[in-house]
């Protein structure tokens, strides 16, 4: 039997993880937030005529959009990912406490590989961020000094 004082560790322990996936969940919002923005468009794209956009833009931009949420769905696959890797991280913690099993090399290698998933995610979300940038058109003005 486990005596208190090693539940306390345990707990605390896990505790960082905890609030990792915390921040998970916010980032995660953020990217199905920016997945629904990339639908919406091409529904407003693919639904009857639009008068103010070019069938050639359009065609480029729905290209775009297409580009953009492919990205968008890897970025989401791989930072929930991570999130789950995290959670049996988590669950294997108590369960080498209650087991008196040293499980600490693959509690190495699995927070490892939740913090791979997690970076190769968030380049992902960077890709389609920078793909984003590719739709505003900005026009350099000359800079004008005011008096």
């Amino acid at each position: 039997m486990i005596d208190f004082s090693e539940i306390a560790i345990v707990i605390q322990m896990a505790v960082a993880p905890a609030f990792l996936l915390t921040g998970i969940g916010a980032i995660l919002t953020v990217m199905a937030t920016r997945l629904t923005r990339i639908v919406d468009r091409f529904r407003v794209l693919n639904e009857g005529e639009n008068l103010f956009v070019k069938k050639k833009d359009k065609a480029d931009e729905v290209l775009s959009l297409i580009c953009r949420a492919r990205w968008t769905h890897i970025a989401i696959l791989l930072t929930t990912i991570s999130a789950l890797l995290i959670c049996v991280l988590i669950a294997m913690i108590f369960i080498a406490t209650e087991v008196n099993f040293n499980l600490d090399q693959y509690l190495s290698m699995l927070f490892i590989l939740a913090m791979a998933t997690l970076i190769f995610g968030l380049l992902s979300f960077l890709r389609e961020v920078s793909l984003s940038k590719g739709v505003i058109n900005i026009k350099k003005r000359p800079y004008r000094q005011n008096n």
